[in-house]
Formats: C-alpha cells, structure tokens, sequence
C-alpha cells in the first residue's frame, strides 16, 4: 500500500529540506505525530540515524511511540525514514525536494511492505488509512507551505 501528494511551495528546496528533516519540528505540521525526538545520540538528520515519534492516532487515539531510522538524507533533495516494530520496518515515509519555476515540489509519501500482513490490512480496513495518510499528508504539506512562505515575506 502506498500514496502520495505533491505542494508546491515558493520558497528554496533547502529551506523547506531544514524544516522538515528536523523531527523535532513534526509535532508543528502532522494532524497524527505530536511529538518527535533523536535518539542514540543523534542531534539531527543523519542517514541511519533514530529518533522517535509520538502519536495520536486518527487525531483521537490511542497514544504511542513509534521508533524511526533515517533512511533517505540528503539536503535539499530527499528526506526519509522507516517505521520499525521490533526493529522491522513496517511503514516508510519519503520527502522528495523538485526546484521548479518559483519555487519547490515537495513530495511526502509513505509505503508499507508487501506481504501477508500488509495484504491482510489492506482488507481490513486499509483503504481507510490510506484515504486518511493521503489527506494527512496534504495537510502537512499545507502546514509546512504556510510557514515556509511566511518566513520568505
């Protein structure tokens, strides 16, 4: 299962890259994770590096941590992690930076694995999730636009 959304934002790809490969700024943009921290020492976005999220899902609950590893770093261009569970990836998010005429594309997606168990879930259920990381994502996106075109004023 996967989706994606794409916003364009007038404001330099770097800029946007800044914002959003700090997981400590997450808790400002996404409806779901309200709060996110490095791990292991980690003290910004490095490929490998974790950190952790924690989320409300659905906005209403239930409340948990999930724990993260960088996966795609690279300034500008593309930001990335995975989800693990029990030290497994089962979901992986991706930002991808596009300078275009006045500014940047910004791209946020997510895909979970295939398998029996994402196969199960698509079932029942999945479509839901989806439909809601679609609009969740749109909305994050919207929420880093506003800022990052803000600051350029």
């Amino acid at each position: 299962m996967h989706a994606a959304v794409t916003v364009t934002m007038a404001a330099p790809a770097e800029q946007i890259w800044d914002l959003v490969a700090d997981v400590r700024n997450t808790g400002k943009f996404s409806p779901e994770t309200f709060d996110a921290e490095w791990l292991d020492g980690a003290t910004g976005p490095a490929l490998g590096a974790t950190f952790r999220g924690h989320v409300r899902r659905n906005e209403i609950g239930p409340v948990y941590w999930t724990t993260c590893r960088v996966t795609a770093c690279e300034p500008g261009r593309e930001f990335g992690f995975e989800v693990l569970l029990g030290g497994r990836p089962v979901n992986t998010w991706h930002y991808r930076f596009t300078p275009v005429d006045g500014g940047t594309d910004v791209t946020e997606s997510f895909r979970m694995p295939g398998g029996l168990t994402t196969t199960l879930f698509g079932i029942f259920g999945g479509q839901l999730r989806r439909r809601r990381n679609t609009r969740d994502m749109r909305k994050t996106l919207e929420r880093i636009k506003a800022v990052v075109e803000a600051q350029g004023d």
